[in-house]
């Protein structure tokens, strides 16, 4: 857009987008704010994602009013992937939506003294009178990918601590970057203070926001002697709205100076030289559904647009046009596999106070998923079952906290209420969990159990399917569970509990009368009674039958019988845990 005199042109301001009721209350009320001012000629503001109003609904509002001209300002405090992305790319959408439309884009609010003014007085209201001089402060920004955006955290740090009187102020992450919230608190108390104010640099309420109290709280509960505050969001106040009216004004004479200097998708930085001329795509963040799409409206098309599109400022430097200067997400952010600062690979989803429950497979190293592989190279503790793929634990990195579960048959065990608690403890710590499953984590895995768990505590999980061992094992014993002709159906059976036990959901008497595929699962020690009831109940006796002990290892078993034979076969071969049992005319074709 060329640069216009007008100091009244219309004020579009874009926001990312959360979750949190309150977050999008404090949003509307910042563009009520302004709007009252009466400083420009109309004022709209819309989300990118997760909230309403969407972003093109903003400028739809503001084109049928008759605006064709007007300044869109990325509401975020540092440039990152929305900034220099996500919001020109969904603008430029709105460009080819409505022909003749054009806007001038304004630049991040921070840093800014405003804002440092802003957290100072936000700090000192949670100091209550104490002191600045015993204090130290951790300011906590979202954490990014994008390694200017977190230096961007570090120099507000800095630039707050200068002249205010503190004993002092580090910077720290809650998502994405390093160091932690839980890694900067103990890196203070280690310099010896005894009075912290953990500050979120952060303008809204909002997931995040939630998670920097939760973790300060579970910081502040192992270290009783420490006097732990947290103080409030910067928030809908007078100060924010004169920011957003001086980056208003800024972006009218063209005065965007966008800092390209440390640009990761401009130039090449020490372990993000990937970043540089890709193309934009699609990207995850800490607010964003956890494991899903983002639930953009038609405004923010997910599947597959790419953020090249860019804009162009007034003093013609243009983001986004070509190898040049192209910002967004290439590896290393969101679902690509960039590596997070100790080195490690990481993917878009497993964040630090956060669970991934993940299904390992049958057995075999090399049968997890690729997801699942990526989340346990990314973790800080790994709570295993005893059918955990036990070769992936070996491989883990140097430092990662390995849980043993055990759940061994018949055998010693770590109650599932022990597990649930240490998932939520490592996650409240800060810590990247992985709880590492046999099969597949929902297929008589409790992993739904352990879901619940930590959604009761707060803690966000991911999860990640695995090769169920009811369909892998036959088939590495080369049966099919279903073939044409032969069966159109299998059923998925939990053995543990025999026929008759009042504790039992299954209906064997339907199982006995059924013409398709059985798959048993832990049953080893209730296979005959099993047998004979399927018999007893239509099954006929003479039906092939499998069992594969240890599917997939080099130890592993195959056997074959007639159901009427299956149990003594098991007693006789010493069949043990882990096996399958496989009951149907497709073992005939193995």
């Amino acid at each position: 857009m060329t640069p216009t005199r007008d100091a009244r042109t219309p004020l579009l301001i874009v926001g990312h987008g959360t979750r949190s009721a309150a977050g999008v209350a404090q949003f509307a009320a910042l563009v009520e704010r302004i709007r009252h001012r009466d400083a420009v000629a109309d004022v709209e503001g819309g989300f990118i994602e997760l909230s309403r109003p969407p972003l093109t609904d903003a400028v739809g509002a503001l084109v049928d009013r008759g605006h064709r001209r007007l300044v869109a300002l990325p509401l975020v405090l540092a440039a990152a992937g929305h900034g220099k992305g996500d919001i020109p790319a969904a603008l430029a959408r709105e460009k080819q939506r409505f022909p003749g439309f054009g806007y001038a884009y304004g630049r991040p609010l921070g840093p800014h003294p405003l804002l440092h003014d802003a957290l100072a007085q936000r700090i000192d209201a949670v100091l209550a009178g104490a002191d600045r001089a015993g204090t130290w402060v951790a300011l906590i920004g979202r954490g990014s990918t994008d390694p200017d955006a977190n230096a961007e955290v570090a120099k507000v740090a800095r630039l707050l601590w200068e002249g205010r009187g503190y004993a002092g102020v580090e910077p720290g992450f809650v998502s994405l970057a390093e160091p932690s919230v839980p890694a900067v608190l103990d890196r203070l108390r280690r310099l010896g203070a005894r009075r912290i104010v953990v500050a979120p640099y952060f303008l809204f309420a909002g997931v995040l926001p939630d998670r920097i109290v939760a973790q300060t709280a579970g910081f502040a509960a192992a270290y009783p002697d420490l006097d732990v505050r947290v103080a409030d969001l910067i928030g809908d106040c007078d100060a924010l709205a004169d920011l957003v009216l001086q980056r208003h004004a800024e972006a009218l004479r063209g005065d965007i100076r966008m800092n390209c200097d440390t640009c990761a998708y401009r130039v090449a930085l020490p372990g993000f030289v990937d970043k540089v001329g890709r193309p934009q795509t699609p990207h995850d963040h800490p607010d964003d559904p956890v494991g899903g799409h983002h639930g953009h409206g038609p405004d923010h098309d997910h599947h597959g647009h790419q953020h090249g599109h860019g804009h162009q400022h007034d003093h013609g430097h243009q983001h986004g046009h070509g190898p040049d200067h192209q910002h967004g997400h290439g590896p290393g952010d969101g679902h690509g596999h960039g590596q997070d600062g100790r080195g490690r690979h990481r993917v878009g989803g497993l964040r630090p106070g956060q669970v991934a429950i993940v299904g390992g497979g049958p057995g075999p190293d090399d049968l997890i998923t690729v997801r699942g592989r990526a989340l346990l190279d990314a973790a800080d503790v790994v709570v295993a079952d005893r059918l955990a793929p036990r070769g992936l634990l070996a491989g883990l990195h140097p430092g990662v906290l390995v849980v043993d579960a055990a759940k061994v048959p018949r055998g010693p065990s770590m109650g599932q209420d022990a597990i649930n608690d240490a998932l939520v403890a490592h996650a409240r710590a800060g810590r990247r969990v992985v709880r590492l499953k046999g099969g597949d984590p929902y297929v008589f895995g409790r992993g739904h159990e352990e879901v619940q768990a930590c959604a009761a505590a707060g803690v966000e999980t991911v999860v990640v399917p695995g090769v169920s061992s009811a369909v892998a094992a036959p088939a590495l014993a080369g049966v099919p569970v279903t073939h044409r002709g032969v069966a159109h159906d299998v059923t998925v059976v939990s053995g543990h509990l025999p026929p008759g036990d009042p504790g039992s959901l299954v209906d064997w008497t339907a199982l006995g009368r059924a013409r398709g595929t059985l798959v048993l699962l832990m049953a080893v020690d209730t296979i005959s009674k099993i047998a004979a009831v399927l018999v007893e109940h239509g099954r006929a006796p003479d039906t092939p039958a499998l069992v594969v002990q240890d599917a997939g290892h080099p130890t592993q078993r195959t056997l074959t019988s007639r159901l009427d034979e299956l149990g003594a076969l098991a007693v006789r071969a010493d069949i043990r845990p882990p096996a399958v049992f496989v009951v149907g005319p497709v073992v005939a074709l193995g």
